[in-house]
């Protein structure tokens, strides 16, 4: 790994751990909805951009099906049930619950029989649902979370799981700016007509679209562009890792901005790291068995 693949995954886990707080500051101002139309519309103008100056291919029109599901649910449900929930759960928490989503990758490996289970991933999915009981526990006890936010935020980690699940199996093989910039230009197409004739934005304040405009440029358009060129550069195991500093990074941010970090939230984040670790352990193989392939 270089210098640049470095600054690239430190940039990445930054911008995507402070859209947790951006989120609940747009959300001030703006419906949920909103905040997932204008998170869409902004960072789908940066990988418009992006595509036309690289000179990208869009996915063919006869994947119009997956590709609507994939901007579905991880886009138009997660991004807005992200911003729902934290209505009543704090930022940190909330990039604690988000954890859940290789979590539940596994599980639905798992039931459609794509993934086996050992022993250590069992131990690690038993570890890192309890981690993030801890934390749910101690936003319950502290009043930093309501039984509702929680359920919201699990739904929409859920999504981001099916999301994987479906592109895993029919959007192999397509440009990477090509494909997100359809997902964020159809995750707009679908959110405007439901923004539209729902509730309305408060009064705009300067913090609240400062933190929309952050949130869709460099927290979805910018961090996209991050993802797919480390992807192009190293391996996939290693731009996962990525996926370990978010909550870290949701506790530091949250922190910085004034939110009440409890100590259940830090232990909880410790043992959903462990959990993590334990999940992506590579399997021992035996003496003189040649490894089996993992990327199918």
């Amino acid at each position: 790994m270089t210098r640049r693949d470095a600054l690239d995954m430190f940039l990445l886990s930054a911008f995507w751990g402070v859209s947790f707080l951006l989120i609940r500051l747009s959300g001030e101002v703006f419906p949920p909805v909103w905040v997932a139309l204008l998170r869409s519309v902004f960072g789908a103008a940066v990988l418009l951009l992006a595509l036309r100056l690289g000179r990208h291919t869009l996915p063919p029109a006869r994947l119009w099906k997956p590709l609507l599901l994939v901007a579905l649910f991880n886009n138009v449900i997660p991004w807005s049930f992200f911003a729902w929930g934290e209505q009543t759960v704090s930022s940190n928490i909330a990039a604690i619950i988000n954890a859940t989503t290789p979590l539940f990758a596994l599980l639905i490996g798992l039931t459609l029989r794509d993934t086996r289970l050992s022993g250590l991933t069992l131990g690690g999915v038993l570890l890192g649902l309890g981690g993030v009981a801890l934390t749910v526990s101690g936003g319950l006890g502290g009043g930093h979370a309501t039984l509702h936010g929680v359920i919201i935020l699990l739904l929409a980690s859920l999504g981001y799981a099916i999301a994987t699940t479906i592109a895993k199996r029919t959007l192999g093989g397509l440009n990477p700016v090509g494909l997100a910039t359809t997902q964020l230009g159809l995750s707009s197409v679908m959110l405007l007509p439901v923004a539209l004739i729902g509730p309305a934005p408060a009064p705009l304040t300067l913090t609240a679209v400062g933190a929309a405009l952050f949130l869709g440029v460099v927290g979805s358009g910018l961090a996209y562009l991050l993802y797919y060129g480390l992807l192009a550069r190293v391996s996939p195991t290693q731009v996962t890792a990525v996926t370990y500093a978010l909550p870290v990074w949701g506790l530091g941010w949250a922190a910085l901005a004034g939110e009440p970090v409890g100590a259940l939230s830090v232990l909880g984040v410790l043992v959903v790291l462990s959990g993590l670790g334990l999940i992506n352990l590579p399997p021992r193989a035996k003496p003189g068995a040649t490894p089996l392939r993992t990327d199918a």
